[in-house]
């Protein structure tokens, strides 16, 4: 059995002919015997073959080993589900149940992840739809006192849809289900026969405040398919967009946290803060959120002698404040109180649920792209992995911390040290039949992009795994035994994508 996997690359063009199909069985099998071997899943998803059959494909990542594996299998419409045995694929279970009408027989919640009337329009085409089991109600637990706190989808705030249903006895929370897809924007099948002139900024609005997190993806997916090699120069500018973006990101984070508690220095400062990372990313190319840096074959925008040096400048006095704010933030002892010990996740529930990025490295798991399956200038300029043990609010808000060190002298080093030469390298047509997975270590966590090329070389399948697909069970389970207050920093230490699950 261990002779039919096939080994691959990160951003690596392989024929899809090559990806091994086996009978369920044997795709169940290898599938279990793999994940108790250390594997993960990246990606696992359903597509047409070119007999118009369902194939589920499963993409597994083996960290330590620096690759991956596919191997699929042909279904009907239904099959046994794998939840029960690897929890890691139990959203992706319920979206090819929703996408394609298969069923997953034995699954414990099977409930739709996206609205219900993309579900009832694939139905349509498939047989045996009256006995399929769905789900459509919220869980409930009956009990004395036992009572419901609704929140949205609707919000306060301006951020997209999401709806939070407690059960709570008292303050204390039972459970917490989290349902989304209310903006599912279909953007998986607006790429197919792409790519074109749209395709790019698709990817570049996936999850707005990961732009360059998923336009990195979508290029080197691209690059990949087209044996495109990328110029040094343009690779390091891509990370140090890619680490601008994580920059920005923790810090108004960090800053959120702290006004989520009730601590205003921190909250007032990041917040500010960060906007001078966004404004730093404009000034390497116009655009605050990085947009129209990235193309396929490199960057649209170069730096300049006088350039780089103004952005160390900018890079290192705001780093400077950064640091003097969550300062007061881990001097706190009100924080202190606010964070230890508040949505604890142990390590083996992180591992089981297959949480990626920070959720996954709170809880002591080294586990990050740019080290394990690094591509561009991280294979020869890398980054430590920052982790910390205690899986609660306090360890996913250090280990930011940690990652915001680590990237500005990562940056700094490659501005002191740019490449010379061409940004931009001309990019040939994709192979046709072939597939390819580019991973990508965004600021939330690990981006997967899955492109499946047809025989004209266009693409026929892009499956995008944002991290928050991983993650919002690790948030809804880290709820349970804690108070409602807590809820507010518990999903924001979590701080994941509505638009980045729905897609």
């Amino acid at each position: 059995m261990p002779g039919r996997i096939l080994k691959m690359h990160n951003c690596q063009a392989r024929l899809l002919a090559d990806i091994p199909e086996m009978s369920f069985t044997e795709f169940r099998d290898m599938s279990i015997n793999q994940i108790q071997k250390g594997a993960r899943v990246v990606s696992f998803f359903g597509c047409l073959d070119e007999n118009k059959s369902i194939r589920l494909m499963m993409i597994l990542a083996y960290d330590k080993q620096g690759y991956l594996t596919a191997f699929s299998t042909i279904v009907k419409d239904a099959y046994d589900s794998l939840t029960l045995q690897i929890p890691q694929v139990n959203r992706f279970e319920r979206e090819i149940f929703e996408q394609w009408g298969v069923c997953p027989k034995g699954h414990p919640w099977l409930k739709p992840i996206r609205p219900q009337q993309t579900l009832n329009n694939n139905l349509d085409n498939f047989p045996g739809k009256e006995n399929i089991p769905l789900v459509s109600d919220f869980f409930k637990i009956k009990g004395e006192e036992i009572h419901e706190v609704a929140v949205g989808p609707v919000h306060a705030g301006i951020i997209e849809p999401g709806h939070f249903r407690f059960q709570c006895h008292g303050e204390e929370v039972f459970h917490l289900e989290i349902s989304l897809g209310y903006q599912h924007r279909g953007i998986e099948k607006a790429l197919i026969n792409g790519p074109d002139k749209r395709t790019i900024h698709y990817m570049e609005t996936a999850a707005g405040d990961t732009t360059i997190g998923h336009a990195l993806a979508y290029c080197q997916a691209i690059e990949g398919l087209a044996d495109c090699a990328v110029p040094l120069r343009a690779s390091a500018l891509r990370a140090v967009m890619l680490e601008l973006e994580r920059l920005a990101n923790h810090t108004g984070d960090l800053g959120a946290l702290a006004n989520d508690v009730g601590y205003l220095p921190t909250a007032a400062y990041c917040g500010r803060l960060r906007g001078d990372f966004l404004n730093l990313t404009a000034f390497i190319c116009g655009n605050r959120f990085g947009r129209n840096m990235l193309r396929p074959g490199g960057v649209r925008f170069d730096l300049t002698d006088s350039m780089i040096n103004e952005a160390k400048q900018r890079l290192i006095k705001t780093f400077e404040d950064v640091s003097n704010a969550v300062s007061l933030l881990w001097d706190s002892s009100l924080v202190a109180d606010r964070f230890d010990d508040t949505g604890s996740l142990s390590q083996k529930t992180a591992l089981d649920l297959g949480l990626v990025g920070i959720s996954a490295r709170a809880c002591g798991i080294e586990q990050d792209i740019r080290f394990d399956f690094p591509t561009g200038i991280f294979k020869f300029s890398q980054i430590p992995i920052s982790t910390h043990s205690s899986g609660d609010v306090f360890a996913r808000a250090f280990v930011r911390w940690l990652e915001i060190q680590r990237s500005v002298k990562f940056i700094l080093d490659q501005l002191n040290k740019l490449p010379e030469g061409e940004i931009m390298a001309a990019v040939p047509l994709l192979k046709p039949k072939n597939i390819a997975v580019s991973l990508v270590e965004g600021w939330r966590g690990e981006i997967c992009h899955v492109v499946i090329t047809d025989i004209n070389g266009n693409i026929r399948q892009y499956k995008i795994v944002d991290p928050s697909f991983h993650n919002w069970l690790g948030l809804a389970i880290a709820l349970r035994g804690e108070e409602i207050s807590d809820f507010p920093i518990c999903n924001k230490s979590f701080s994941l994508s509505y638009c980045g699950h729905d897609l």
